[in-house]
């Protein structure tokens, strides 16, 4: 099942889930996730969005919160939706439970409007970069190091 996610009721199964998902987040950020990127799956946004607008989803295997995703709209561009996260606990993984959470995304998408979904994914991830390969995005020539990270991160795209 997948439904949007309500900052107050989900907030502990938010930080479970991202818990039993820090093997990402060591990779990403170099250590555990913690309260703030528990905010961030409720806050965040590209430059220029607006949060309001967003969708934040939770994707439930056998009644357990297993992945969650963060969809928005208006950036890089205004017919443009951007997936700032999707993230799959580990037990949830490899068992086409990713698939079907990005097609609801797409499906979002499409029916606001967007033209195209972006998303991008660490240099350092190859196995992230080879499932977006397989859901048909496409790089669109736009990297950039994050210094805070170390990462190169690259701007994937999809038509939708």
């Amino acid at each position: 099942m997948i439904r949007a996610l309500n900052s107050a009721s989900d907030r502990a199964a938010v930080a479970d889930m991202l818990t039993r998902a820090q093997d990402y987040y060591q990779l990403w950020k170099g250590h555990a996730p913690g309260p703030v990127e528990v905010d961030e799956v409720f806050t965040a946004t590209p430059p220029g969005c607006d949060p309001a607008a967003s969708h934040r989803l939770g994707l439930f295997v056998d009644g357990t919160l297993s992945g969650v995703a963060e969809l928005s709209f208006g950036f890089p561009a205004p017919s443009d939706a951007y997936l700032g996260l999707m993230i799959l606990a580990p037990q949830a993984r490899s068992q086409g439970h990713g698939a079907a959470f990005l097609a609801q995304i797409e499906s979002l998408a499409r029916n606001a409007q967007a033209q195209r979904l972006y998303l991008a994914v660490l240099g350092a991830n190859p196995r992230g970069a080879a499932f977006w390969a397989r859901m048909g995005f496409v790089p669109t020539g736009l990297s950039r190091h994050d210094a805070q990270t170390g990462h190169t991160i690259h701007r994937l795209l999809k038509a939708l």
